[in-house]
């Protein structure tokens, strides 16, 4: 065998997979933020949830974008694990349109086609409102143009001809269940080496389709091939939180549960799908003439592609009755780990081994920032109870002087972990920018940016004024009288409610959003704190107290209003208005 034929051959798999991921993303591109609201709305019940992951996945060419769009929403609250799972029910479905693009593409000369295609695709690419389009019909040609020579150099290497890959296959007996297990094997250990089960499909029907391979053997490939794309998610999700891990491993079950019950009826149900496309198993290239062989052999990519539909549907039939029962198995198999999420800082919704593409990563990253805004208002929450131990723990000796430094300490650490935090996410989106992105998430991904650093000032802002709460309650200074109390107690009142008003923001659509409710407020603290700060000169000039405890309460006023303009430039930089 030719050098240049084995490189052209590994060149045409290249083509595919590249044509397959190009098209992929574009596809999300054009409708991701509209598919990630149609599966969050469509997943009412295990029905409904099936046929939305099957045709999320028909849309987008990805059963993997689906997975890591439910394991966010599962993550978020805004489904359960139950629905997941009938989620990548359906997943597994909507991906086995793929397998008839490719049997489409196997069986009849497109390569002549593609060409239109790149010219059409170059100038929507330049055009730039279409240019998504453009994006999908490159990938889309490169598919169909890898497809069409793959099906020429499998014809130029003459496979049905050649004696030794014929003896090689036909030292397996056909009717041998140890057979199918080896070809079974084999499948997955492909699938799993090559990261590609459209590649390991694309070789399976060019084997079958020149008549080296047996049928029988080429759908047990195609079974290996189901399962070995979910050891490579499942390898990828060990390094992911517990939800992604629980749903990779249904994942997991669902196809091996499969590939086990088709097992013992395989032989009749491989017959009924052959019967159902027209193809003769029966058929022998030495009874019969060349052409008609020939002829009866092009219909194998079908024969692959409705196996492998009629496969995943059947299983989808028999499991979606039993989803409650897989999600007890996924849960007691992976058990949460015992941490104290109020004090780890591990990101929790950003996932480093688990699959993404670019613009589904953007889901995980506002999901990790609306965390990061939950936990500074817990940090301001912590820094006013600090505030009323310090004024009630008058001897330094009692109960609540160690409730005291204990809280204190917590603050210390929250302020680290809101230093991780932004860090952490300013790495991670660093990452996803350098992607080919939509404009629509360049903006989100520059927004972001801006949000954690203001964030991570909030919780500068909060440690400032617990070392100022702290410097007063362990220094020689008197303690604020209650009127002074009372005004920082209003103070953070209002500075509380506009955290509230910001998670509000983080955690719904901007859409529904009222932003004046924000800026009233800001507008509130900043004549309040207008108003103490010549209250304070005047009680200080009357020496209602000293000039440095006035300085200490001014600095707590003073922090609470640059807190209230850090949350304002969150809120401005979420709704895009800055």
């Amino acid at each position: 065998m030719s050098i240049w034929i084995i490189f052209k051959l590994l060149g045409s798999l290249a083509l595919l997979m590249f044509g397959m991921k190009s098209m992929s993303e574009a596809l999300q591109k054009m409708a991701g933020p509209q598919l990630r609201h149609v599966l969050g709305a469509m997943t009412t019940n295990r029905f409904t949830g099936m046929l939305t992951g099957m045709l999320v996945t028909a849309s987008v060419q990805s059963s993997t974008a689906t997975t890591v769009m439910t394991v966010s929403f599962v993550n978020a609250g805004l489904l359960t694990l139950a629905q997941a799972i009938s989620v990548i029910m359906g997943a597994n479905i909507g991906t086995t349109l793929t397998a008839w693009i490719m049997s489409a593409g196997m069986s009849f000369d497109i390569t002549s086609a593609v060409y239109p295609a790149f010219f059409l695709g170059i100038i929507l690419i330049y055009l730039k409102k279409y240019r998504y389009i453009g994006d999908f019909l490159f990938g889309l040609s490169f598919l169909l143009l890898g497809l069409g020579t793959l099906r020429m150099t499998g014809t130029e290497m003459h496979l049905g001809e050649n004696q030794t890959l014929l003896n090689f296959f036909a030292s397996f007996d056909p009717d041998s269940f140890v057979t199918t297990l080896i070809f079974l094997l084999l499948g997955g250990i492909m699938t799993f080496c090559v990261q590609s089960s459209a590649a390991v499909m694309a070789i399976t029907m060019i084997l079958c389709s020149s008549g080296a391979l047996p049928i029988y053997q080429g759908i047990a490939l195609v079974m290996g091939e189901n399962i070995g794309t979910t050891v490579t998610s499942n390898l990828a999700a060990m390094s992911a939180n517990t939800q992604a891990r629980r749903a990779a491993l249904a994942h997991m079950f669902f196809n091996v549960f499969g590939v086990i019950w088709i097992l013992f009826v395989f032989r009749p149900f491989i017959d009924m799908v052959c019967g159902w496309v027209g193809y003769d198993v029966t058929m022998d290239k030495d009874t019969v003439e060349s052409r008609l062989f020939l002829a009866n052999s092009a219909k194998l990519s079908f024969v692959l592609a409705a196996f492998h539909t009629a496969f995943n549907v059947a299983n989808t039939m028999i499991l979606i009755w039993f989803i409650p029962q897989i999600e007890k198995f996924v849960c007691w198999v992976i058990k949460p780990k015992k941490v104290d999420e109020e004090e780890d800082f591990r990101l929790h919704f950003i996932t480093a081994g688990f699959m993404k593409t670019p613009e589904l990563s953007v889901l995980e990253a506002q999901k990790e920032i609306q965390s990061f805004s939950n936990r500074m208002q817990r940090m301001f929450g912590m820094v006013r109870e600090l505030l009323t131990l310090s004024s009630s723990a008058t001897n330094k000796k009692d109960n609540r002087a160690g409730d005291f430094n204990k809280l204190f300490t917590r603050i210390e650490k929250y302020e680290g972990i809101s230093d991780n935090m932004e860090l952490e996410i300013a790495k991670y989106l660093d990452s996803v920018s350098d992607a080919h992105l939509s404009d629509d998430t360049k903006a989100k991904i520059r927004a972001m940016l801006r949000e954690i650093s203001e964030l991570e000032s909030i919780g500068d802002a909060c440690y400032n004024m617990a070392r100022t709460i702290s410097r007063k309650y362990n220094g020689k200074e008197d303690h604020f009288i209650e009127k002074q109390y009372d005004h920082i107690h209003q103070m953070m009142e209002l500075t509380d409610q506009s955290l509230t008003q910001m998670n509000k923001l983080m955690g719904g659509r901007k859409e529904t959003f009222d932003v004046n409710r924000s800026f009233n407020i800001e507008h509130e603290i900043n004549n309040y704190r207008n108003q103490l700060k010549s209250q304070n000169i005047t009680d200080v000039n009357n020496h209602e107290y000293t000039y440095a405890v006035g300085t200490i309460y001014m600095d707590l006023i003073n922090e609470c209003e640059k807190l209230g303009d850090y949350v304002v430039n969150v809120v401005e930089a979420r709704m895009g208005l800055r």
